[in-house]
């Protein structure tokens, strides 16, 4: 039998068209793009009933690599191409990949309304907290004090915190995890794609080469293993101190809720308004009325 690495190879990826990818080495995008496979193979689930949607920036390469339908969006808008789908077919699995500042600057307004709206597809937001693709400019995400191309003596805004954001929004499902715990990113996207409602992962990764090099973070290896030092699970944190917790970034199910779909409350309402222009031109026929007036 072939290793289950071969098979999501073999079965996701247009190998024989897209590669080598465009990524820097070390980069984390390939990590979070190797975890999301695994976790659609360990569902069961038909790739063609699947789609993956992104805006614009390192992560909106990942649909030219990956074998599901998939659309390239403009920056910031992946979402509302995908609540578009959703709309029309709500029997796809819809999965729209970001980075931060794809999905909380410009795109901003749409990932807060998305999760105000409760539509029933996955986010998975893949925070660098840069820039990268375009140069290294700050981003919504940004620490306060890191250096960039925008920000060369240091940043004097504070980042969000996008995990916190998408629940104070009301995201029925967000979790967090880091590229250093693959296995762990894994069941959290696994997790949020199996929940029904607007669901969100963030995943921390790293850009040495435009973040990393200006804030002496060190290279690839550095940084992802940083992320190892700096996370606790979301249990340990509950019995950690406001002290403890500071510079730590908690990784685990952040919450999990169930609450009215709108896609479905769409078309249920959409049925209700059918069934009463049903009884309406009924009534008409009924008394030979050709022209109903309230």
């Amino acid at each position: 039998m072939l290793e289950r690495a071969e098979i999501v190879r073999k079965e996701y990826l247009r190998h024989d068209k897209k590669f080598p990818h465009v990524w820097c080495p070390g980069c984390g995008n390939g990590i979070v793009m190797g975890a999301l496979l695994r976790a659609v193979n360990s569902l069961g689930l038909d790739k063609d009933e699947v789609v993956l949607a992104s805006g614009i920036g390192c992560s909106g390469r990942m649909p030219t690599y990956i074998d599901f339908n998939t659309i390239h969006t403009t920056h910031g808008r992946a979402l509302t191409f995908s609540t578009g789908i959703k709309l029309a077919n709500p029997d796809l699995t819809v999965l729209t990949v970001m980075g931060d500042g794809d999905a909380t600057a410009i795109g901003g307004n749409h990932f807060i309304h998305a999760a105000r709206r409760n539509i029933n597809l996955t986010a998975i937001i893949v925070n660098n907290a840069t820039y990268g693709m375009t140069g290294g400019q700050y981003s919504p995400a940004t620490p306060y004090g890191s250096k960039s191309t925008t920000s060369v003596y240091g940043h004097v805004e504070h980042a969000f915190n996008i995990a916190e954001l998408a629940v104070a929004a009301g995201a029925s499902f967000v979790a967090r995890s880091t590229v250093y715990h693959a296995t762990h990113l894994e069941q959290m996207i696994k997790k949020a794609i199996q929940k029904r409602g607007f669901s969100v992962m963030e995943i921390i990764s790293n850009c040495h080469v435009q973040h990393g090099r200006r804030n002496k973070l060190g290279g690839a290896v550095q940084m992802i293993n940083g992320f190892k030092d700096s996370s606790v699970t979301v249990k340990k944190a509950e019995k950690m101190s406001p002290e403890e917790l500071e510079g730590k970034t908690t990784i685990g199910v952040l919450a999990d809720v169930d609450k009215p779909i709108s896609t479905e409350e769409y078309l249920r309402i959409a049925g209700e308004a059918k069934e009463k222009a049903d009884k309406i031109t009924k009534a008409k026929e009924k008394n030979g009325i050709k022209r109903y007036e309230e």
